[in-house]
């Protein structure tokens, strides 16, 4: 009766789906393309191997060591990968081309999810993160397909939320197989929405088995060398309303550091075009990465308007602000820039990565600021200590590297459901 009336509010909701989708079109035309398949018609599927959904850009990077371990470990099962976001549909070709198969999510509607698990007719389905849609979990148990939820995580809040609709998501956390869950408190909010506790275990984050590419490296070094010789900042993954607090806060950069350069990279593809605006609004030279110049000694911003470059863009700097963390979004994977021994920023708003940014504090790899005045602050006071800078870096990658190991735990779980 609960998945009858869900799928009855959805069937309500998709007007207002589809014109959102449409509205987003006007700033990334790629949510214009591809409908099909978001009514489970079309799209790369490769039946009877493995399925993985990633839900966006992070998922699949994240996903991307899991899925090469699977391709090398099971080569006689295909792999389709399933996203939700043109962004993550564009870094599921960019990291396999076409070594796998793709094709976005169907909407949430039994008859629509039926259709795309019975095409695809996977050995398994491996679900990154917290991607959890009641009607794909229902037709896929239906179907007799085990369901892993990999590197597992649910905040405090989002566990809030779903509880206001337990008549809903209990049956659907019950049904799941196997949970790789990230940490001891999220696998105690998940049994308190239905896991059963015999079928989860406690594998840490996959994201901690980060290796930064060498090739990536190398190319980050060679586009510093083009920058000169000046102190650089990086602001990753931010979001609409924190832009402009970071633009504020290099600006009192700049009166410590006249030639500091900041790397600007927001987290969405749509706002590239608004974030320059901002920029040139705030009276700052700026470069685009789509420009293909580099900046000259006068340039104060460089924007880093481009996909899949982050890494590199964080193998320029010398200080990273991880965003997300100013805004109410919960903040973004710090792991990232501490694999590479940067010292770390952070806003207030760190719930979806709580424990691994409390990990990095502790070791003092991490600083959390609250506002314009502490995050410049921060910023100037690690480029004016480069040795306490590197201590603190180094203690971050302490971090990463003390904590792997997760990726074996989880393809070992795997394995175990794939008999």
């Amino acid at each position: 009766m609960s998945h009858t009336f869900y799928s009855l509010i959805f069937i309500l909701c998709m007007p207002l789906v589809l014109l959102r989708l449409l509205f987003r079109a006007r700033k990334a035309p790629a949510y214009a393309r591809r409908w099909h398949e978001r009514f489970a018609v079309g799209g790369d599927l490769r039946s009877g191997g493995i399925w993985i959904h990633a839900v966006s850009v992070g998922e699949a990077i994240a996903a991307a060591p899991l899925v090469r371990q699977l391709m090398q470990r099971y080569p006689d099962l295909p792999v389709t990968i399933s996203c939700m976001t043109p962004t993550g549909s564009e870094q599921i070709r960019k990291l396999f081309g076409a070594e796998v198969g793709h094709a976005y999510l169907p909407y949430d509607l039994p008859w629509l999810q039926r259709r795309f698990i019975k095409r695809l007719n996977p050995r398994i389905g491996i679900i990154m993160e917290t991607e959890l849609w009641p009607n794909m979990v229902r037709e896929a148990k239906a179907a007799g397909v085990p369901l892993v939820l990999a590197n597992a995580r649910l905040s405090e809040r989002s566990a809030r939320g779903y509880r206001r609709i337990s008549w809903l998501v209990e049956p659907m956390f019950a049904s799941l197989d196997w949970v790789a869950v990230q940490t001891q408190a999220e696998a105690l909010r998940f049994e308190r929405l239905g896991v059963k506790k015999t079928s989860m275990q406690i594998t840490g984050s996959i994201k901690f088995d980060l290796h930064p590419d060498p090739q990536t490296q190398e190319q980050a070094v060679q586009l510093r060398a083009s920058w000169g010789d000046r102190p650089v900042w990086i602001a990753a993954s931010t979001h609409a309303g924190e832009d402009e607090q970071v633009l504020a806060a290099h600006q009192q950069v700049l009166a410590s550091q006249p030639e500091a350069l900041l790397v600007l990279v927001p987290r969405h593809p749509e706002r590239f075009d608004e974030v320059a605006e901002l920029i040139k609004k705030a009276g700052m030279p700026l470069v685009r990465r789509s420009s293909g110049n580099s900046p000259t000694q006068t340039d104060q911003v460089f924007l880093g308007d481009s996909m899949g470059e982050l890494m590199m863009f964080y193998g320029c700097a010398d200080v990273a602000f991880v965003g997300g963390s100013l805004v109410a979004t919960g903040g973004h994977n710090y792991l990232e820039p501490a694999a590479l021994g940067l010292p770390i920023i952070s806003g207030p708003h760190r719930y979806n990565f709580a424990e691994i940014s409390q990990l990095l504090e502790g070791a003092g790899a991490l600083r959390q600021v609250r506002d314009v005045k502490t995050l410049a602050t921060a910023v100037v006071k690690w480029l004016d200590q480069p040795d306490e800078a590197r201590r603190a870096g180094a203690a971050g990658k302490t971090v990463v590297q003390d904590n792997q190991g997760a990726l074996e735990r989880l393809l070992h779980g795997i394995a175990t459901q794939l008999k």
